[in-house]
């Protein structure tokens, strides 16, 4: 799967930014990453969201375990890997057909959390149980919220483009090529919210995060770590 967002959506980071200028290597733009995944992923679907953002999905090589989705409901867009174990209670809670699936569910909660806010964010990802990453898009109000599970069961990984885009994906061979050194592995256990102030952690929400620059000889230009996460007791 694939998200590009230009900068009237999101800020770049600024340790990607930093660690591209650090050690420049060939970029491409926003529009040539979409065209290079539609190329890549036979049957893959792209999606224009107004005139800042981009989501594209293909079922291609999937796992059967952690399958591709992408739904929209009330200008709300997002795309979901992976699956949720307990997505009947959630359906429950939430008020959801019995037919809804993991992308519709994701949909609805992030509506909830906008719209009525009875759980801060880390809350509501927190009760989230089982393997997944999702990007979601609210064009109504230009908000961009991702996340991933707690153990990175599901990969995703964040650049930038050769003309600032802000691109998520869960194929690093794919941003390899358009972002250069400006990119990273995006954090388990995290979430990013354009509305939210960011980069947060769900499962430390009182904890900062904060990037290491990488070595040169490395793919990643920097990486994201909590800190002061917590310790396994013995």
């Amino acid at each position: 799967m694939l998200g590009i967002f230009s900068g009237a959506i999101v800020s770049p980071p600024e340790e990607l930014v930093a660690a591209g200028s650090r050690t420049p290597s060939p970029k491409t733009t926003g529009e040539a990453l979409v065209n290079r995944f539609v190329e890549k992923n036979p049957s893959a679907v792209s999606v224009q969201v107004g005139d800042y953002v981009q989501l594209a999905y293909s079922h291609h090589k999937e796992s059967p375990l952690r399958p591709r989705s992408f739904g929209a409901k009330d200008e709300i867009f997002s795309l979901f890997e992976g699956s949720l174990d307990n997505l009947g209670s959630l359906k429950q809670q939430y008020g959801l057909a019995k037919s809804a699936n993991e992308v519709l569910l994701v949909i609805e909660a992030y509506k909830t959390l906008r719209d009525r806010a009875p759980y801060p964010a880390n809350h509501v990802v927190a009760h989230l149980s089982g393997d997944f990453a999702f990007v979601v898009f609210d064009k109504s109000t230009s908000t961009l919220f991702v996340a991933t599970d707690q153990f990175g069961k599901v990969p995703l990984y964040w650049g930038i483009t050769a003309d600032g885009y802000v691109a998520f994906a869960d194929d690093i061979e794919l941003l390899k090529g358009a972002c250069g050194k400006s990119l990273a592995s995006f954090p388990q256990g995290c979430y990013y919210s354009t509305a939210l102030g960011g980069l947060r952690s769900f499962e430390n929400p009182k904890n900062k995060i904060t990037a290491v620059p990488a070595k040169e000889e490395e793919i990643w230009g920097a990486t994201f770590k909590v800190e002061g996460a917590a310790v396994l007791a013995d």
